[in-house]
């Protein structure tokens, strides 16, 4: 089987790429490099640079690769930017997700496999997120996603394309075997920021808020490694091609961390301190998102198998210092699995 993914050399799809190749599946990539890169993805992948939204592009990709399968991961996913940026926002995800569909549609797929996003939900007032719970999205970022999920259901009814929507909660970690990881040069993500830093690439990590209805006044969040999520998609797969209905999952470890808690993990891993800075508030930013995880166990059998925040942060610390190590950027002689020590000078 031959599986093309939008997206697929940036940090969720080149996890996907690497998990669908250890599975003997052929691998097609489009991906405009604007936040991915080449040498994430397994040699065996074919990479074709340009845009998912195009067309005649992709369509001349989809027919000559006999592709089975699609799984989109492309799009835009930072919710500060969607809130300056909402234009792009609405093109990337929306606009061009419907142009992927419809070539999908004429080319015959029959398996689409949707990257969602917890921030559909928007602001929390209870435990946990379930599937059925109301969508009020509180930035572009989470509207476009919504929007992109729905374009789904149309193309679904209307030219019997079956899905899966996997609405990720906070992804984290990297690849064990240290083959990918996050890669872009300014991570939104707290977990990485907070690795850096404890490695020197910062001199401080900022928080933003503590004053939320959380026990500790930091926003909560539920994080679930990467390679999980690859998972959760290949799975996705599995239950489509097995005669699977079209159906919108989360996916998450349906564990609440605060911000403050991620930073003690960061710290007891690495064995580095290093300075916090307390900022206000960041627009969009809801207090809580845990994800209710019973319909994504029970539809596809997934459970996350690295479930350790500890193990999550080692995971992102050892990759880090890969890249470190490669470009020479940071202050430290360090190796993946070293505990963090500060270089005499």
């Amino acid at each position: 089987m031959t599986i093309l993914i939008t997206g697929g050399a940036g940090y969720i799809g080149s996890h996907i790429a690497h998990s669908l190749t250890d599975a003997g599946m052929q691998v097609v990539v489009i991906d405009d490099l604007s936040a991915g890169f080449r040498h994430l993805l397994p040699a065996s992948a074919s990479l074709f640079v340009g845009n998912f939204g195009d067309e005649e592009f992709v369509a001349g990709i989809l027919n000559k690769h006999s592709i089975s399968a699609v799984f989109h991961v492309a799009g835009s996913i930072q919710v500060a930017e969607s809130i300056l940026r909402p234009e792009l926002y609405y093109q990337n995800n929306v606009v061009n997700t419907q142009a992927l569909l419809n070539v999908a549609a004429k080319c015959g797929i029959k398996y689409f496999v949707y990257s969602s996003t917890a921030a559909v939900y928007g602001q929390s007032f209870q435990a946990h997120w379930s599937e059925d719970d109301p969508t009020r999205p509180v930035s572009p970022y989470g509207e476009t996603k919504l929007l992109g999920e729905k374009l789904l259901h149309s193309a679904g009814a209307k030219n019997r394309i079956k899905f899966v929507a996997l609405r990720y909660f906070n992804v984290a970690g990297a690849d064990s075997k240290l083959r990918t990881g996050q890669s872009t040069p300014a991570p939104t993500h707290l977990i990485k920021r907070a690795v850096q830093s404890a490695i020197g690439m910062r001199s401080e990590l900022e928080v933003y808020g503590n004053d939320y209805a959380t026990p500790d006044g930091t926003c909560i969040r539920d994080y679930i490694h990467v390679s999980d999520v690859a998972q959760a998609n290949l799975k996705a797969l599995d239950y489509l091609s097995g005669g699977g209905q079209s159906i919108i999952l989360n996916c998450g470890s349906g564990r609440g961390v605060s911000v403050y808690e991620v930073i003690e993990s960061v710290k007891r891993v690495s064995g580095c301190d290093f300075p916090v800075i307390q900022r206000p508030r960041r627009d969009g930013d809801p207090s809580t998102i845990v994800a209710a995880s019973t319909r994504i166990h029970e539809v596809l059998g997934w459970h996350p198998e690295i479930d350790d925040l500890d193990e999550i942060v080692r995971h992102t610390l050892d990759w880090e210092l890969k890249l470190s190590n490669r470009t020479k950027q940071a202050r430290w002689k360090l190796k993946p699995g070293d505990r963090v020590k500060r270089e005499t000078v």
